[in-house]
């Protein structure tokens, strides 16, 4: 039947649009989503920076203290 010629031209049914616009809504809500990921993996990411970059400070800052401490204690 596949290789016969139909006597009517295909149309569009109500539940097959309604699937197809459903499948639109979805893939969009997808998309939003993993969107809305690479926004949160970024901004993860510089807190990160910033965090070590913290940690980095407060250890020099310890280490000058101490430092001075020794350059007051020596000759």
């Amino acid at each position: 039947m596949s290789d016969r010629q139909l006597p009517y031209e295909p149309f569009a049914c109500a539940p097959a649009l309604k699937l197809e616009a459903h499948e639109r809504v979805s893939r969009l809500h997808v998309e939003a989503l993993n969107a809305r990921l690479d926004r949160l993996e970024l901004m993860l990411e510089r807190l990160e920076k910033r965090l070590w970059l913290a940690v980095y400070g407060i250890a020099g800052a310890i280490l000058v203290q101490a430092f001075q401490g020794l350059m007051a204690v020596g000759p």
